[in-house]
């Protein structure tokens, strides 16, 4: 008897990006996207963020999570570089899932911030 097995995986959709604003007000200026998207920080470095939907609307094991990599190899003065992962466990069975819909909504936040300039911006989406 021989068994079919898959490796089914989570959504995940990554962002790259290049901003306009120094590294000292990139942090403030990434907090307030990510909170006005229903997100809360939980983990706050030099060089990473990680940032949670806040609980309450969906179930559990529909929360997004967001990992933003900024790369302070790269910064100067004026620019910042960084790489938004956005994901969850659910299974992206539907191409808008509600991973996608989040993923979504933080790109139209960063696009319109008005706390930078959007230089560079390269979308990824990654089903599984």
């Amino acid at each position: 008897m021989a068994f079919l097995t898959q490796s089914l995986s989570m959504a995940r959709y990554t962002h790259d990006l290049t901003v306009a604003v120094p590294l000292s007000q990139f942090y403030e200026q990434v907090k307030e996207v990510l909170k006005a998207c229903s997100f809360e920080v939980l983990y706050f470095k030099e060089d990473f963020v990680v940032a949670r939907e806040m609980p309450g609307n969906i179930p559990f094991s529909r929360l997004v999570t967001v990992e933003i990599f900024v790369d302070s190899t790269r910064a100067t003065q004026d620019v910042t570089h960084l790489n938004v992962v956005v994901k969850n466990e659910e299974l992206p069975l539907q191409a808008n899932n509600h991973c996608y819909q989040m993923y979504e909504k933080l790109n139209q936040a960063i696009a319109d911030n008005k706390g930078w300039n959007l230089i560079k911006s390269t979308l990824e989406n990654s089903l599984g």
